[in-house]
């Protein structure tokens, strides 16, 4: 048998904390618990180029630091080595936050082999965003790619805040 039935087993759905949920109203306090992960923390987020987690609210505002790794927006796969490669030159005091598709899957294991803490937050930020706007079905976040909801079709605008290119120290695209 594969699955003990006398062990207590927990969600794997830390990034899908709203939507799905009949009752939410425990989604505030799941929000304040989710924010002491990264609580005055070096980040370093590891993103598609259209995911922009965090830009546009206070998802990460109280973290000490945010640095990014920007990668294809699908088919991340494709350069997993670079990725890895990439994210092996960081401290690992950094807390890596993932957002990659099933990339993030894998990346998130071989990164925690290695000795980082490192978390597949998946859709973490477009959570975030549908709780904020009380949403009630998946709707696209203006210029953030959510692959659930119009996907590639949508078309994305220039980030404005000019914060999320500072943050941004590299670029794996190809």
């Amino acid at each position: 048998m594969i699955i003990n039935l006398n062990r207590k087993y927990y969600s794997s759905y830390i990034s899908r904390f709203y939507l799905d949920l009949k009752d939410k109203s425990k989604v505030p306090a799941y929000i304040k618990k989710l924010k002491q992960l990264w609580d005055k923390k070096d980040i370093l987020i590891i993103e598609g180029e259209k995911s922009r987690l965090g830009i546009g609210n206070d998802l990460f505002k109280n973290s000490k630091s945010i640095k990014r790794i920007i990668c294809p927006a699908i088919n991340a796969f494709k350069v997993y080595h670079k990725i890895i490669s990439r994210a092996k030159k960081f401290d690992k005091s950094n807390l890596i936050l993932l957002a990659l598709g099933p990339t993030s899957t894998v990346l998130a294991y071989e990164l925690y082999k290695l000795g980082y803490q490192a978390i597949d937050a998946g859709h973490i930020d477009i959570e975030y965003e549908w709780f904020l706007r009380n949403a009630t079905k998946k709707i696209q976040i203006k210029n953030k790619y959510v692959n659930e909801a119009y996907g590639n079709k949508y078309k994305f605008g220039k980030v404005k805040d000019k914060k999320y290119y500072k943050e941004i120290v590299s670029k794996i695209l190809n």
